[in-house]
This record gives structure tokens, sequence and C-alpha cells, in this order.
């Protein structure tokens, strides 16, 4: 079982990256984000891999970290998202707009994804909000922003935290961007900061 390629970049196609490796070329099934990430041919690069056996074939599918590659895992456990979508979704939003839509229950923010529908969207929301904390905990995240996401998802958030979400929302942000800002400005300016300072520390974040 492949678990991790490092090699140098051979050649590119439209959802796939050659990688060669002591000169052996890996074909490579990549989101489109993990494509533009990497390097030009010829240059050295290194993805996480998931190994896929099938009767018929055998297929790589390459990320740039290894919380990418345990969010396609975890989307691929959803019924009705195939290896295909799941790389569309992940094309579509970085890891933590992922897990921020999902703890917020935003459909609207996964469904942009491409062939990913309103009812698919709400399946994806309900079936790992309670993985997609423990994802965030247990590979490098912050569990309290997780908690403090999945707060203002419940709706049972501080107020001046609700009211900082809303106003950055009024200025044009999205909802799962704005309450991941938020949540960041919260565990900067400690518990009590008032709304005022949440958005501006929310907008500094969100301007980075």
């Amino acid at each position: 079982m492949i678990g991790k390629l490092k090699g140098r970049i051979d050649s590119y196609g439209p959802d796939w990256v050659i990688v060669d490796v002591g000169g052996v070329g890996y074909v490579v099934h990549c989101s489109t984000q993990t494509l533009q990430a990497l390097p030009s041919p010829g240059e050295a690069a290194t993805l996480s891999i998931e190994t896929y056996v099938r009767e018929d074939q055998i297929r790589l599918f390459g990320f740039a970290s290894d919380v990418e590659r345990e969010w396609f895992r975890l989307l691929n456990s959803v019924q009705g998202v195939g290896t295909r979508m799941a790389l569309g979704v992940l094309g579509t939003l970085r890891p933590a707009d992922l897990s921020s839509a999902i703890a917020l229950q935003d459909k609207a923010m996964i469904a942009r994804s491409p062939g990913v529908g309103p009812k698919l969207a709400g399946r994806i929301c309900s079936e790992l909000k309670d993985k997609a904390p423990a994802l965030g905990g247990g590979i490098g995240g912050d569990p309290s922003l997780s908690r403090l996401q999945s707060d203002l998802g419940d709706q049972v958030a501080p107020q001046p935290i609700a009211d900082a979400v809303s106003a950055l929302v009024n200025l044009g942000y999205a909802q799962a961007q704005a309450s991941a800002a938020i949540a960041k400005a919260m565990r900067d300016a400690g518990e009590g900061a008032e709304t005022a300072k949440l958005i501006r520390l929310g907008l500094k974040e969100l301007s980075q």
C-alpha cells in the first residue's frame, strides 16, 4: 500500500500528475487545488497518497497534506460521494473551509462543489458533523476552535460572537469564512471580548 510519494514532477493532465520516483512514473489523481500548488515539471514534490485497489485497477489519489487526505476518506464514507466528487469538493474548498462549513452546517457552501446538490450537501453536513471536530483536533487542528464553530452552528455561541459573525456576513463574507475568522479572533482576544474588537480582529484575519 502506497502512503506517500516523493519524487519529481514529470507531467500534468486535467486531473492527474505523473510523479517520477526513481525512474518509475506514478499517475496520481488530485484535486484542482492540489494540482495548482504543485511545482513545475522537473521539480521535486511530495504527496500524501490514498491507494484504491479494485479487481481491474489500482488508482492513486494524491494530496498536499495528510489533513486533505483524511477529508478525502471522510467524504468517501458518505453515501453518494465517490472519489471524483470528493476531489471536486476538495478542489472547491480548502480543508479549513470544509471543516467550518460542516461545523456550521453550511450546506450552501458545500453545494458550490461540482455535482453536489442541496440534498447531498445536507447529507455531507449531517453525516460528518460529529466526525469533523475529531478530525480537526486529531491532526494538528485546534479543538477549541472546532467547538466554537460548532456552537456558532448550533446558535448557542455568546451574543458578541454571533453579532460579530453577522457583521462580517453583512460585509459580504461567506458564513463559513466569517465564523472561522471570528472563532480565531475569540481565541486571540479571550473570553469577554466585545463585538467591535472581535470584528476588528476578524477582519485582520481575513485580510491575511
